[in-house]
């Protein structure tokens, strides 16, 4: 029999973390995802492993970017406000094509809000604040479940790709509870020999001296880089999208949403089902690379899109550039903690679906 725990979010993350490999977790604690800093200050020592409470967020993820560039998993964690610090770092991370994890737990904003739940942060991961052409590969979970696969998966792309990857939840994923099944996913292996920061070593081991760096002056290094980079961003854009569809089949109406807000569509759909409108889900899961040709495709399908989120909309300006341009597509939006709640969505639906027919 499958053994399954009850767990909250925030701690299934960082159990997940451990399980992924794992080996320095270094953050700076802020509300709402600071169980995971909490289970790692002791979970982390016990395994002999390197658990830090820095200084500040930026002290958190330049130590990522120090052990992660030797071939160590390592991570941070934190929110909101605080990774809107760590921008420039993650920014020298894509440039050095430095791995890394970070997970993400939104709150409310702008500034620095209060803690209730959000989704105002999707322009943040998947745009990102740092400067130049670069992309942060951006997962979205739906359940704790998921928290557990995708923290596995985050770890797998980072050093699949030699990128930074994220883990987008939001307080209410962080906070809530939920049986889970804790295992073991292979995602296939990775060599990162040729790349990490070990020392040259001497004799028949030694080797030609490496560097990892974010500065390229002079000459044409920077343009070259550029578009090496952008060749392994369109790598990723045709291999790793990853989305979710439900009751799309017949649907003449289409959702579109992420993380939990996702779920309680799921639960207005279900409502509106039983009234007979024909209305289905597309949820993106990896938020970048986003998932435009799914979309695409289904959108050609139905008569109208209801965009959902806990934001002022963000998501809706990937899905607007996904779809053509005399497709409808109406938005339902939140903020500042304000929960978007099923009869929320029954009720607009209901509102466009009369002006379908009108």
């Amino acid at each position: 029999m499958t053994k399954r725990v009850l767990v909250k979010g925030n701690i299934a993350i960082a159990r997940a973390a451990i399980d992924a490999g794992l080996q320095c977790y270094f953050a700076y604690p802020i509300t709402p995802q600071n169980e995971i800093g909490e289970f790692m200050s002791a979970r982390m020592p016990e395994l002999n492993r390197t658990y830090i409470n820095a200084e500040s967020e930026l002290a958190a993820i330049n130590m990522v970017i120090g052990a992660c560039s030797t071939g160590i998993k390592a991570m941070t964690s934190s929110s909101s406000c605080a990774i809107a610090l760590m921008q420039e770092a993650i920014s020298a991370m894509a440039t050095a094509e430095i791995p890394g994890v970070i997970i993400s737990v939104m709150r409310s904003g702008p500034g620095l809000g209060n803690i209730t739940p959000s989704q105002g942060d999707y322009f943040q991961a998947t745009k990102g604040g740092g400067n130049g052409d670069y992309h942060t590969i951006v997962l979205a979970p739906s359940t704790i479940e998921e928290a557990v696969e995708y923290t596995h998966r985050v770890f797998y792309l980072a050093w699949k790709y030699k990128n930074p990857a994220m883990l987008l939840a939001d307080g209410i994923l962080g906070q809530m509870m939920e049986p889970v099944e804790f295992k073991n996913y292979d995602f296939g292996k990775i060599d990162s020999k040729d790349w990490e920061l070990t020392g040259v070593g001497s004799g028949e081991n030694k080797r030609p001296p490496r560097k990892l760096v974010s500065l390229h002056m002079g000459g044409d290094d920077l343009i070259v880089l550029n578009k090496k980079l952008q060749n392994k961003y369109k790598e990723i854009e045709e291999k790793e999208p990853l989305y979710e569809e439900f009751m799309m089949d017949d649907a003449q109406i289409m959702i579109t949403a992420f993380g939990t807000v996702a779920r309680v569509a799921k639960s207005a759909i279900m409502n509106l089902r039983e009234q007979g409108i024909k209305i289905g889900l597309i949820r993106p899961v990896t938020l970048w690379p986003f998932p435009s040709d799914i979309i695409r495709k289904r959108a050609n399908q139905v008569k109208l899109i209801l965009d959902v989120e806990m934001n002022e909309g963000q998501m809706a300006l990937d899905v607007k550039a996904s779809i053509r341009n005399d497709i409808p597509l109406e938005i339902l939006s939140k903020m500042g903690g304000d929960m978007i709640r099923a009869n929320d969505i029954v009720k607009k639906v209901m509102e466009l679906n009369i002006l379908c027919h009108n």
